[in-house]
């Protein structure tokens, strides 16, 4: 009998980013010769955790596309081979976000947005848009919008995504000013109709804090966890929504998020590794084993199955349209400091009141110092 061969993965901490690929890595144990073990990191780790070194560690590393311009630098993953069915049956563009300068540095698992959520049960009127937040009775909506940094850095893009917005906007200027004062102006409007903590809360946060109490009944702007539909993952279902739209517009465009599995560069089985990343990333296994186990497809025809399942209709139908016009963020190698440095100014825009025009002009020499 040959030794089994023994590989390690990391991905992050909660039931949609770790649970899944447990069930499916033992699944595919039982039908060859390939152990993986799976080490969680932090969700804010998620975002910022050097690639790099963690590759130095893992064979697989779950990430977000915004990693793969420095990655592609650096050398630390293996490209893997072109995949046509990915890139045949990708949504908002989840497959095509992991392929920088020709290749492909990850395969998507997992597909995300930012959307609108809800309490059905607790009948409260539901915002149509986003003016409508401004008006005298919008407390009764009992709105929360999760604005950790990086979270409201993404609430922006994604409000501006929604306006159509290209980046950068002009030679020099990555933020048109009078737009993204708009938004900076609605984004301080949803801070006043949450609590002051929210500064400090991710979307699991607002989420769970959705399913678990009856203090808020629905979020306007924060990335989906099909998780919360499922009856018994909390004590409260949520059902998902496209996102408001902006006056005289249909457009509904949020930023993507979502996940892939890449491959290590030092694995010592890569063949192997590359045979489960191709494994994973398929429609059969994203439909089952993948999703049963709290897992959150990337495949489209997970999707086009699912938005008329009975279940998970509230996630996949509710979110369809925001989610196909997904917009994919930088991924350059200077975008990730430009975030960080971002992210350290956020909190003050919110609590010190600062005009919006004035954070935007922080925003844009923020852009000049780190674009290359």
């Amino acid at each position: 009998m040959s030794e089994r061969i023994k590989l390690k993965g990391i991905t992050w901490n909660h039931p949609r980013g770790l649970d899944c690929l447990i069930a499916a890595s033992n699944e595919y144990a039982k039908q060859t010769d390939v152990d993986i073990e799976w080490k969680v990191r932090t969700l804010q780790e998620f975002a910022d955790a050097s690639i790099s070194e963690l590759a130095k560690k893992y064979d697989f590393i779950i990430l977000d596309h915004p990693h793969v311009g420095q990655v592609a630098l650096n050398g630390c993953l293996l490209p893997l081979p072109d995949n046509a069915d990915l890139a045949n049956n990708s949504i908002g563009g989840s497959h095509e976000s992991y392929i920088y300068n020709g290749i492909s540095w990850a395969y998507a698992v997992d597909a995300a947005c930012q959307v609108a959520v809800y309490r059905p049960d607790l009948k409260l009127p539901i915002p149509k848009q986003w003016k409508d937040f401004f008006a005298s009775d919008a407390r009764s909506y009992k709105s929360i919008t999760p604005l950790k940094p990086v979270d409201a850095f993404d609430a922006l893009l994604t409000l501006l995504a929604s306006l159509n917005e290209t980046f950068p906007a002009a030679q020099g200027v990555f933020f048109d000013p009078q737009k993204t004062a708009s938004c900076l102006s609605l984004l301080r409007r949803l801070y006043q109709l949450s609590p002051p903590e929210a500064v400090d809360w991710n979307p699991i946060d607002v989420l769970d804090l959705l399913s678990t109490t009856n203090d808020f009944a629905y979020s306007p702007c924060l990335f989906g966890y099909v998780n919360y539909i499922r009856p018994g993952f909390r004590d409260n279902t949520l059902s998902y929504l496209d996102l408001p739209t902006f006056d005289n517009s249909n457009i509904r465009r949020s930023i993507l998020g979502g996940a892939g599995v890449a491959v290590s560069a030092q694995t010592s089985h890569p063949d192997d590794a590359i045979k489960f990343a191709t494994w994973i990333s398929s429609e059969p296994i994203q439909s089952s084993i993948y999703l049963q186990n709290e897992g959150q497809p990337a495949h489209l025809g997970s999707w086009n199955k699912l938005k008329t399942d009975k279940l998970y209709h509230h996630f996949f139908n509710g979110v369809y349209n925001t989610m196909s016009n997904a917009w994919t963020r930088p991924r350059d190698e200077w975008f990730l400091g430009f975030v960080d440095d971002v992210c350290l100014i956020f909190p003050d825009f919110f609590r010190n009141n600062i005009e919006c025009d004035t954070f935007v002009a922080h925003l844009n020499s923020l852009y000049l110092k780190h674009y290359k």
